[in-house]
């Protein structure tokens, strides 16, 4: 039995270049989708850790005077804990900044009390504040609380630049996509000529370029996929092997949505492909008439 001819060449070189372009773009927006998920999801674990933190800092008084405040801090409502840090702990603090030398003893240190507050309670920190004045320490009160607003701040800006640039990336992968479709209708016009003498409709011709960019698009994406997880992959290794110099870097890792972004990318980017080609090829075939 004799093997159907395809209507549309099986290969063409010129689409090797569209190949590349599809499978680059699906790269760039699932690289970045992860990035901004673990940044995001990261940041938001460690401002609802810090939910109800504070520190309290003590610049005029020893350790005994430092038990003395911290006695008043626990006494206060809606305060859970209060601690003072040790000598060693304070050190460990400073020793991104100062090196594992720490100060010098020469040099006079605050007493820091480490306080775990109700976040249920309203101004902590000016309630902590008034009481250690009134017992007459002067004091310092940080809440963690203002930083983690900070931070969610920023992380919305964050994720709405990823949605902006994947928006992009995906737009420039359609754009790319109906030019070349058009491209391939205009180098193919003789076959659709014939096809339209012999009866058949537009739909049909357009499903044979659907088809095509719609094997393309998968192809391409899945491409992209496996170079994004393998990136994020080496991203993870190398992260984990710093250990505790990349302390500023969020905790990435590969989860169940991870696997599902990069499995839904060359769906998408079939998609997109399929109706990008649809699109164009009908508008191009009424210009045609």
């Amino acid at each position: 039995m004799a093997k159907e001819t395809p209507l549309l060449p099986v290969e063409d070189v010129r689409e090797a270049a569209l190949f590349f372009v599809v499978g680059a773009l699906c790269f760039l927006a699932a690289l970045a989708t992860l990035s901004a998920k673990s940044t995001y999801g990261a940041a938001k674990s460690w401002t609802a850790e810090v939910q109800g933190e504070l520190t309290v800092s003590l610049p005029d008084v020893d350790r005994r005077g430092a038990d003395e405040a911290r006695k008043v801090i626990a006494e206060t409502e809606g305060v859970r804990e209060a601690r003072v840090l040790t000598k060693a702990e304070i050190d460990a603090l400073l020793e991104p900044n100062f090196g594992s030398r720490g100060l010098p003893d020469s040099l006079p240190l605050p007493q820091l009390v480490a306080v775990k507050a109700d976040p249920a309670v309203a101004d902590m920190g000016p309630t902590i504040a008034r009481r250690l004045t009134e017992a007459g320490f002067a004091n310092a009160v940080d809440e963690h609380a203002d930083w983690a607003g900070d931070v969610r701040r920023v992380l919305g800006v964050a994720r709405l630049t990823a949605l902006i640039a994947v928006a992009l990336l995906a737009s420039t992968a359609v754009a790319v996509i109906a030019f070349a479709t058009h491209a391939a209708l205009l180098a193919r016009r003789d076959i659709v000529d014939v096809l339209h003498l012999a009866g058949a409709r537009d739909r049909f011709i357009a499903g044979l370029f659907e088809r095509r960019f719609w094997v393309l698009g998968l192809r391409a994406g899945t491409v992209g996929a496996l170079l994004a997880l393998g990136a994020a992959a080496l991203m993870i290794f190398t992260v984990q092997a710093h250990g505790s110099r990349a302390g500023l870097l969020p905790e990435l890792s590969l989860d169940f949505l991870d696997l599902i972004i990069l499995v839904v990318t060359p769906v998408i980017a079939g998609f997109a492909s399929r109706f990008a080609a649809r699109i164009t090829v009908i508008r191009a075939l009424k210009g045609m008439m």
